[in-house]
C-alpha cells in the first residue's frame, strides 16, 4: 500500500467511503466503531511511550505493538460491510484472543489479590493502560450495538475487544507493580 496524498477532499461534505466503495455519512455507526478502534490504537501508542524506562517495557512493548496491528484488522473488518469482501480482508481470529489470554496469564499471577476496585493511576504506564482500557470498553459497546443492528460476520471482534480490555486492566496493574508504584484503590467509605 502506498499513500501519496493525505487529503482527497472526498470527505469535505461529511461522507466517506467504506472498503468496497460504499459512501456513508461520517456519523454512521460503523465509522464510530472503527474510529474508536483507531482511538484505542492511539492510546496504546501512549502506553508504549509511557513504558520508556519501565521494567515492564521488555515484556509489554512487543505485545502492544502486536495488538496495534491486530486492532487494524478489527478496523478493517468493521470498514468492510460486504461479507464476501470482508472474508478476504485481514481479520481477527481465535488465535488472537488466545494470545491475549496467554499474555494476561503471564503476568496475572504476579499481582496481589484485589480487595477493591482500582482507580486509574499507579504511574504513567499504568495510567495509560487504564485510559486505553476505557476507550476499549467504549469501542466494545459500540461494536455490540452495531452487531445488534447488522451482521458483522461473527462475534470475534467483540470477544477480542472484551479480552483486550481485560488485558489492559491487568497490564495496568502489572505496570504499577513493576514500576514500584502503589495502586490506587477505591475507598467507598471515604467519599
Amino acid at each position: 500500500m502506498r499513500i501519496d496524498k493525505v487529503y482527497t477532499r472526498g470527505g469535505d461534505h461529511g461522507e466517506t467511503s467504506l472498503i468496497g466503495g460504499d459512501r456513508v455519512s461520517k456519523a454512521d455507526p460503523r465509522l464510530e466503531c472503527y474510529g474508536t478502534i483507531d482511538e484505542i490504537n492511539a492510546t496504546i501508542g501512549l502506553v508504549v511511550t509511557a513504558l520508556a524506562g519501565s521494567p515492564a517495557r521488555g515484556f509489554l512493548e512487543p505485545i502492544l505493538q502486536r495488538v496495534q496491528n491486530e486492532l487494524f484488522n478489527v478496523g478493517c473488518e468493521l470498514a468492510t460491510p460486504d461479507p464476501e469482501r470482508r472474508a478476504a480482508q485481514p481479520r481477527i481470529e481465535q488465535r488472537h484472543v488466545d494470545a491475549l489470554e496467554r499474555d494476561i496469564d503471564a503476568v496475572n499471577d504476579d499481582l496481589p489479590a484485589l480487595t477493591s476496585f482500582v482507580l486509574p493511576g499507579g504511574g504513567p504506564a499504568s495510567a495509560a493502560c487504564h485510559l486505553a482500557r476505557t476507550v476499549c470498553r467504549r469501542a466494545e459497546r459500540l461494536v455490540v450495538a452495531l452487531a445488534q443492528a447488522e451482521d458483522l460476520g461473527g462475534e470475534l471482534p467483540i470477544i477480542y475487544l472484551n479480552r483486550l480490555s481485560d488485558a489492559l486492566f491487568v497490564w495496568g496493574r502489572w505496570c504499577a507493580l513493576k514500576d514500584g508504584q502503589s495502586e490506587l484503590l477505591w475507598k467507598s467509605r471515604e467519599t
